[in-house]
């Protein structure tokens, strides 16, 4: 299990009580042997997939001990202990946490943010067992599974006709054909809350690809004779690629399916097809944006 960057700070500090620089990368490994981190929990990867969890978790640790005070950071990449924090290790703690951290002035207004209207100061609880990081994208996938499933109930209250425009928009969005006006044509209305269509695959228009579309309820699963029949269709047509894509899922069945002859199909169900509107900005709207920012270390690099 991988432990919370609290638990990560008297390790951490125990491991610079040798009065030597230590190079945080060397730290972040010594102390997945420490805690018998498995391959898996080391190479495990925030929500964004851009940073690994254990490693963000010593470097919020490393943040906290240097603005208590107890750990200093003189060269980019390099963490060294200080006098107080030597001080705090003589006084054998079982652990070092928050409130331990809160002893110390430095720290107490590291926590403390002027507004800059009036100047007054408010102080930021920081007692989760995450990081700002991790809690920063815990909340925004919540916001955006949220929003997803809106999208998907939405959709299903409107009609066919919209349902088709808006499959043919985000193909384009996703790189298809050229213009909206160029790149979708329907060929044919199934009537049952479905289309059927053909997309540029670029837009040289060298190759089609095929479409066909389910606006379901989510719950009715979409079986693997849909997915049989759509390859029928294909065969029709002399096509050899198709998306099917639904508003509901697809049966394990019709997931596993694999045509026998040379035909590629790409499934995308609700989930999918409301990540990708999210994307490719269909559908939504931006209401705030936040930008996470780091120090550039090459900025501030030697001349």
């Amino acid at each position: 299990m991988i432990p919370d960057y609290q638990s990560i700070m008297l390790p951490l500090l125990k491991l610079t009580s040798d009065k030597k620089e230590h190079k945080i990368n060397d730290a972040v490994d010594q102390l997945a042997d420490q805690f018998k981190l498995t391959d898996e929990e080391r190479k495990e990867l925030l929500p964004s997939g851009q940073t690994f969890i254990f490693g963000n978790r010593v470097a919020w640790a490393r943040t906290y001990l240097k603005k208590a005070g107890l750990l200093d950071s003189p060269k980019r990449g390099i963490v060294l202990i200080t006098k107080r924090g030597q001080d705090i290790l003589k006084s054998n703690p079982k652990e070092i946490n928050i409130s331990t951290l809160k002893q110390f002035p430095e720290f107490l207004e590291f926590q403390n943010i002027k507004k800059e209207d009036n100047g007054s100061a408010d102080q930021i609880e920081i007692t989760s067992q995450v990081t700002p990081e991790e809690s920063l994208e815990l909340a925004y996938q919540q916001l955006r599974k949220t929003l997803a499933q809106d999208l998907i109930n939405r959709i299903i209250t409107l009609s066919p006709a919209f349902f088709e425009k808006l499959v043919v928009e985000l193909l384009v969005k996703m790189g298809y054909g050229g213009s909206i006006k160029d790149a979708g044509k329907a060929i044919g209305k199934s009537g049952d809350e479905g289309i059927d269509g053909t997309i540029k695959e670029d837009r040289l228009g060298l190759d089609i690809i095929y479409i066909q579309a389910k606006r379901w309820q989510p719950g009715n699963c979409v079986g693997r004779p849909e997915i049989q029949k759509f390859v029928g269709a294909l065969a029709g047509q002399g096509a050899k690629k198709g998306i099917f894509i639904t508003t509901s899922s697809f049966s394990k069945d019709a997931i596993d399916y694999m045509p026998r002859n040379e035909t590629k199909i790409v499934l995308i169900d609700g989930v999918q097809l409301a990540q990708l509107m999210i994307d490719f900005n269909i559908g939504v709207a931006s209401v705030n944006t936040y930008e996470l920012k780091r120090i550039d270390n090459d900025y501030f690099g030697d001349e």
